[in-house]
Formats: structure tokens, sequence, C-alpha cells
């Protein structure tokens, strides 16, 4: 698991999520390395139940040998599909998304999701899906280039970068990372390379894997899944994705509308727990960089 990915806020999530209801039945969202389930499943009774969703099939060679999980290959923004087919009509107890990226993914060169290595530009957390990132960036528009790059990178620049790439794909396709990042290297500041394309790589992500949407998607799914009682917990690590799940939570969907009916009550599924989110420790920043940007929301179905 380790090797796979480290959990982040392991401890803050899990108690969120489960408390003292020990025989539940619950959701894990993102099962990655396994790291969080196998912490679900540890406090869970031998009547407590787990459903498990990943669309990397890499990850299901990390499912523990254990009667009460059952591991999805799919994406979650199908949650209630498979929780009504697993024979949950009346609602889970809980559910919990860890919304980043494995660390498997970002370590393993060929996938493409890091530009730590000259690889083919693929970015596909599903690998069989169809569109990789040396499709969007070999034949998107030069207006669409610059959409994904200011909305889901929030590149400075990005009209100029969309242009430098459109000019390099004229040459020669662009077809991995180092093309990418020669092409693009005159607008990355010295000393300061990786920042700009760690925001240009998560754009490219986002759009490959049309992350945002799914993530809509599950968070819809995941409050028409609950009990009346029951927990959505959320880890996110970007401003994007973190706005719509604080949004969901506070109005009921991802742009933040207030709706109210006739009693003007504000229409929405869900209430925080948390009004501010739980954020890790310095000790375990220290010992997983990765978890810097991390921050946890928790919600209760009404």
């Amino acid at each position: 698991m380790s090797e796979y990915h480290v959990p982040v806020l392991l401890d803050e999530s899990v108690t969120a999520l489960i408390g003292d209801a020990a025989s539940g039945v619950y959701a894990d969202a993102t099962f990655g390395g396994g790291g969080h389930s196998r912490e679900i499943l540890s406090r869970l009774s031998d009547a407590g139940r787990l459903l498990a969703f990943d669309r990397d099939s890499d990850a299901l060679l990390n499912k523990p040998d254990d009667d009460r999980l059952v591991l999805i290959h799919n994406n979650f923004r199908f949650i209630h599909n498979y929780v009504l087919e697993q024979g949950y009509p009346e609602g889970i107890d809980g559910i919990l998304a860890d919304l980043g990226v494995s660390s498997h993914q970002f370590d393993t060169a060929d996938r493409g999701f890091s530009f730590r290595f000259d690889a083919p530009l693929d970015m596909r957390m599903n690998t069989q899906a169809k569109m990789t990132a040396a499709d969007v960036v070999n034949t998107y528009s030069e207006q669409d280039l610059e959409r994904i790059l200011r909305l889901y990178g929030e590149v400075d620049g990005a009209r100029k970068m969309a242009q430098l790439i459109v000019k390099a794909r004229e040459a020669a396709p662009i077809e991995k990372t180092g093309e990418l990042d020669k092409a693009i290297e005159r607008m990355l500041p010295k000393f300061a390379e990786h920042k700009v394309l760690a925001k240009v790589y998560q754009a490219l992500r986002i759009e490959v894997n049309q992350e945002m949407r799914s993530l809509e998607k599950f968070l819809q799914g995941a409050a028409k899944s609950l009990k009346p009682g029951g927990r959505l917990v959320v880890i996110t690590y970007h401003s994007l994705e973190d706005r719509m799940v604080k949004n969901f939570i506070k109005c009921g969907n991802v742009d933040g509308t207030v709706e109210k009916d006739l009693y003007g009550r504000v229409s929405a599924p869900l209430e925080a727990v948390n009004r501010k989110p739980i954020l890790p420790a310095e000790e375990e920043i220290a010992g997983n960089t990765r978890a810097r940007s991390a921050k946890l929301r928790v919600a209760v179905k009404l």
C-alpha cells in the first residue's frame, strides 16, 4: 500500500466517516492503494460492509482478502447505481472520497501524469478510455486549449501558452511530455518551472478524465445514496474541486446557487459538520508532501 499510495488524513477522515457505527454499510469512492479502505475495514464489525470504487485497473490489484469488501471497477460518478444494485435502496451510512491522484499514477512514467519523466502524454485514469492528453494537445482548438489552461490550471498567460502549443504541433505532433515542455519553455520561469508545469499538467489531466463533471455527478449520486444521518467525507487538493464540494454541501449544487423552498429554507440535501475544512497536521505534511494542499470536508444527510 505504501508503495502505491500513502493515504492522506487517514485517521481524521475514517473517524469522521464511521464514528461508532461499526456495523454500518460504507463506500470508499476512490479505492486507489486501498489505504482508506483497509482502515475502514479495521474499524468495522463482522456485520459491516464496504463498497469501493476505482476506474484504474492497476488499483484492483490492491484488493485485500476480506469478504466484507466489494470492489467495483468503475467511475465513482455511478455510485448511486451500484448502491442500488448491491441491495441498499434505503441508502448507506457513509461515503468517503479522496480526490487526489494516486502516487502510483504520478510515479509510473508511462502513465504520463508527471513532467518528471519523458513519457507518452497519456494521463488516463481509466486506461481503457479513448482520449489521451496527446489527443487534447494535438486536436483541441487554440481557444479550447486556452479555456482549459485558464479554467482547470489557472495558468497565467493561458492564451499565449495555447498559441505556443498550436505553433509547435504544426511542425510535428506533440506526443511526449518532453515535447510539450519544450513547446512552452518560453513561458517557464527560471527556478520555478515546476510550478507552471504542475498547473499545465493538472489542466490536461482534469480535461482528459472529465474530473469536474465526474465530481459533480458523484456528489449528486452520493447525496441520493446516503441514509438520513449518513455522512459524506471528501478530501480535496485544489481550489476548483474544493469549491465544488463546499458549494454542494451548502447549496445542493456545485455552482453555489442558493435555491429555497416555499418556507424560505435552502434546498440542500446535506449540512456541513465542519464549517472550515480540516487540514493535515505539520507532521503529516513533513512525512508526505502531497498532503500539503489537502482539505477535508464532512457533511451529514438531512
